[in-house]
């Protein structure tokens, strides 16, 4: 279910400045100045109201997390609960626009948590593990640099099997249920967390560029 919009989120997004980089352009080949330190820096695309990247940065201080999230509503949430944490930041940012974000070689890890599947082929562009997407994703990722997808939807952990495997990543691991036994250090997202409640077996994917 889609979040309402927020009234006036234009004035009240801006009070999470220091949280949102609203310029993540700017930082193009320069995010781990931006942190301050040297620490490799991990990407979630679809950061939703981020209870996945947060507590994934309060459990690694040593690791730099982005989470982009293209609705100002819903960054908003996130802003409010990651105000503080040093080691995140949040880009109200398009993955299209990726390529404009982050420099070649510039991310270790992406994480694709519960992407919208688009089930209508017209749409396939719009998939995070299109082609279009893998090859950006091959570009901002270091060499040998992560991806780790996790979805409810059957059609599109299918569809991206076959696109990973096209494009000839390395398959390091792969679950059709990823909760079906000991999932207690797996750090879920909100809508994971509801999936698990109803019963719904995860898909999980890890794979590595070459």
């Amino acid at each position: 279910m889609r979040l309402r919009k927020i009234k006036n989120i234009n004035e009240k997004i801006k009070k999470y400045e220091g949280t949102i980089a609203f310029n993540a352009k700017d930082n193009k080949g320069m995010w781990k100045k931006s942190f301050g330190n040297n620490n490799p820096v991990y990407l979630e695309i679809g950061t939703g109201k981020g209870n996945f990247i947060i507590e994934n940065a309060k459990r690694n201080p040593e690791i730099n997390y982005i989470g982009c999230e293209i609705s100002d509503s819903v960054i908003y949430k996130a802003a409010k609960k990651a105000e503080g944490i040093s080691n995140l930041t949040l880009i109200n940012e398009d993955a299209f626009s990726l390529m404009d974000i982050f420099e070649d070689n510039e991310i270790e890890k992406i994480f694709l948590n519960f992407s919208d599947p688009w089930p209508k082929s017209r749409h396939e562009k719009r998939r995070l593990t299109s082609p279009g997407f893998l090859n950006i994703y091959k570009r901002i990722l270091i060499e040998k640099g992560i991806i780790e997808f996790k979805s409810d939807n059957q059609h599109l952990f299918e569809y991206s099997l076959i696109k990973f495997n096209e494009q000839k990543w390395d398959f390091l691991d792969l679950n059709l249920n990823l909760h079906k036994e000991n999932d207690e250090d797996i750090i879920t997202t909100e809508y994971e967390d509801k999936f698990k409640a109803l019963g719904q077996p995860i898909y999980y994917i890890k794979v590595r560029t070459k």
